[in-house]
């Protein structure tokens, strides 16, 4: 499985791409920013970020995109150019017919360290230790990226078995309703 992990953000939105399956070693592809200037108009930074999304889509071919879900914050702004730039990952995504993944940061957290209150320096170092890279990426914006694919590689066996057993159980309680009416 390989996966682009978007954290999104509009002066800087990390990239990275893992590649592998829950229970091996996993292998870091690349891994970046996209950058934007924080002067430059709103419209023609969003622009920037689908660029650069498109680039690395372009280039990695990723099987699933996984984005930081936007959590609340005390500062709107923000979380408003944080909602913006995921909601351009997700569309480059869906543009492709690529799955796209949300995972909460505390998710992501609890999956890479084992805690979902961990630090940005404790994310850096599981993801250099998991993916078994010499220094941490930087800036912390491209570990958590990294975190973000990790996460969903990870997960997504599990959270593939829950949707279909849900699935199987609506089948089942739409085919007993039928059976009464009959």
């Amino acid at each position: 499985m390989r996966v682009l992990g978007v954290d999104p953000g509009l002066t800087r939105c990390g990239v990275g791409v893992v590649e592998g399956v829950a229970g091996r070693p996993l292998t870091m592809i690349d891994v970046g920013v996209v950058r934007t200037p924080a002067d430059a108009e709103l419209s023609h930074r969003l622009l920037a970020v689908e660029q650069g999304i498109e680039q690395w889509l372009d280039e990695h071919r990723p099987e699933y995109v996984a984005v930081e879900r936007v959590f609340s914050q005390h500062n709107v702004r923000t979380v408003m150019g944080t909602a913006q730039a995921s909601a351009v990952a997700m569309l480059c995504a869906a543009r492709r017919g690529i799955p796209v993944a949300l995972h909460t940061p505390s998710e992501v957290k609890a999956a890479v360290t084992g805690s979902g209150r961990a630090d940005k320096a404790q994310v850096g170092a599981m993801v250099t230790r998991l993916l078994r890279l010499a220094a941490p990426p930087r800036p912390a914006d491209a570990a958590d990226a990294l975190a973000l694919a990790i996460c969903h590689i990870w997960r997504a066996p599990a959270q593939n078995r829950l949707q279909q057993a849900v699935a199987r159980q609506a089948l089942h309680a739409t085919n007993a309703t039928k059976g009464r009416t009959a």
